[in-house]
């Protein structure tokens, strides 16, 4: 039989029972879209993940502290594990290949200025590296430099948003804001970054991070702290940062854990620090949001498996009804193959339309998830392919069974069916 009346007679088919032929595909129909739904929502998260490390600026390398207190009976360098202030101008120093490095530290206090008055606002302390290494321009004014850090000077830096909503219209650059009880004189404002992530950048106020470590951050804290700092960004230059092989990168990374473990007096494998890359922890997200996206998926692919299961169970149904009709076309010449490819397509053909209308709910869903929620979404173009492939081999193992019964049925048994 030519494919194209098969087809034609397995449509006629399913049209003469249009409601259970829908309510057969609806199960393809919601596992097609689950699975493109879950995927893009895997994807959007990861993506979201991704944007947030790579916000912090290019051709990083993090060097986290591993901040250990002071045990019962123990002496005053057993409380000593971690990151100092020094250590971060050590590396800037004495690495080759580091363009910038910066420190940070931060605080929560009231601003107020020009008759605005704002609480809870982030304070930022770090260091004049700190527009270069992380990818932020200063708008208007200027930015510190490392000897106002060094000397303590009182002066901020205001973000977007910040600047707007403390002074107006006016040019807050020569005015004047109080932190908490410290004065400080604005010497510039950040061009917009806008919202990564949890981070607003343009609601933060920046100032040298003695200015925190000093005024800000409280002083018994302080005091036990000492100047340890949680975590330095070193910016690598461009052409280590983007070798082939990788080894100029590792080789400025090994610089830094040699460094710093003779300043900490330590070994590599007692250090007190972690040093890692942004390629590191994307790696990280990436796995752990791959396993997660394989977990969605397979959960959502339950749906189509029950979607083949109904359309087994309908075409063994169709079957029972159809016996006698299967009898006469037996009767006028059909050979059991015949019969095996008209059912068979039936069940194909509730599954590839099921599979279509399911693409068009999944990537509609998807969109309108985004939308609503709030969350990112990213259509995975593989999602749309796999999904659909699944849906027809779903539609061809389930439906064989059935359309073999029917291929087996002996003809004169099938013409006295009632």
């Amino acid at each position: 039989m030519r494919p194209t009346k098969l087809i034609k007679i397995a449509w006629g088919a399913l049209l003469k029972n249009k409601i259970r032929s829908l309510l057969t595909m609806l199960g393809i129909i919601i596992g097609v879209a689950a699975v493109i739904i879950m995927i893009a929502i895997s994807a959007g998260t990861e993506a979201t993940i991704k944007d947030e490390i790579t916000s912090l600026g290019s051709n990083l390398i993090f060097v986290t502290g591993n901040f250990s207190r002071m045990g019962p009976g123990g002496d005053k360098s057993s409380s000593s594990g971690g990151l100092v202030y020094e250590d971060a101008f050590a590396i800037q120093e004495e690495i080759a290949g580091v363009n910038g490095v910066v420190v940070e530290a931060g605080a929560t206090e009231s601003v107020k200025a020009s008759g605005a008055n704002l609480d809870g606002v982030s304070i930022l302390g770090t260091t004049a590296d700190f527009p270069s290494v992380r990818d932020m321009d200063v708008e208007q004014g200027r930015y510190f430099n490392q000897l106002e850090v060094d000397r303590t000077i009182k002066i901020a830096v205001l973000g977007h948003s910040l600047a707007e909503e403390l002074f107006g219209s006016q040019d807050p650059i020569g005015q004047t804001v109080t932190v908490g009880t410290t004065r400080l004189t604005v010497v510039g404002v950040m061009e917009e970054k806008g919202l990564v992530g949890d981070v607003d950048y343009d609601a933060r106020l920046y100032t040298p991070i003695t200015i925190v470590l000093d005024k800000l951050i409280d002083n018994n804290f302080s005091k036990f702290r000492g100047d340890r700092v949680r975590m330095i960004y070193v910016e690598v230059d461009s052409e280590a940062a983007e070798s082939e092989d990788g080894k100029s990168l590792d080789d400025v990374i090994l610089q830094i854990q040699l460094l710093l473990a003779k300043r900490h007096e330590v070994s590599l494998d007692e250090a007190d620090f972690t040093v890692t890359t942004q390629q590191d922890i994307i790696g990280a997200q990436e796995s752990t949001t791959a396993a997660f996206r394989s977990l969605l998926a397979w959960v959502a692919g339950v749906s189509l498996i029950v979607g083949g299961i109904g359309i087994m169970n309908i075409m063994l149904v169709s079957v029972t009804e159809r016996t006698r009709e299967i009898g006469i076309r037996q009767s006028v010449g059909a050979t059991p193959g015949d019969i095996r490819w008209q059912f068979l397509a039936e069940a194909l053909l509730l599954s590839l339309v099921g599979g279509l209308l399911g693409m068009a709910a999944g990537l509609g869903g998807a969109w309108i998830f985004g939308e609503v929620s709030g969350m990112r979404t990213v259509i995975v173009p593989s999602s749309i392919f796999l999904a659909f492939g699944s849906a027809a081999t779903i539609g061809a193992f389930f439906g064989f069974y059935p359309a073999n019964k029917a291929a087996q049925l002996d003809p004169i048994e099938a013409l006295r069916y009632e």
